[in-house]
């Protein structure tokens, strides 16, 4: 199992995107901790992860998929780096 990244930009005012949250959810297992961006864990490669989420945005958004790996840093509360440090492997 592979931890990525999944940040995103939505670009279409009053679009109803909960069908990618959704979408996002179905993941094995997965933690958000900021609003456009999703940890992911899961069996699935970057590409097939992008693909099945990109059937739920629209042509003018942007998404990023990105395979998490040590070492990483960042400002996050205790309960989000214990998540991380559980699911990233080397």
């Amino acid at each position: 199992m592979t931890v990525y990244c999944v940040s995103y930009d939505l670009n279409k005012s009053g679009q109803n995107y909960n069908a990618l949250y959704e979408e996002l959810k179905k993941s094995s297992n997965w933690w958000h901790y900021l609003d456009s961006t999703w940890l992911i864990l899961t069996g699935e490669t970057a590409d097939e992860l992008s693909n099945r989420l990109r059937k739920h945005l629209d042509d003018n958004d942007n998404l990023l998929v990105i395979k998490v790996t040590r070492p990483y840093a960042g400002w996050l509360k205790k309960e989000a780096w214990e998540w991380i440090n559980q699911n990233v492997t080397y």
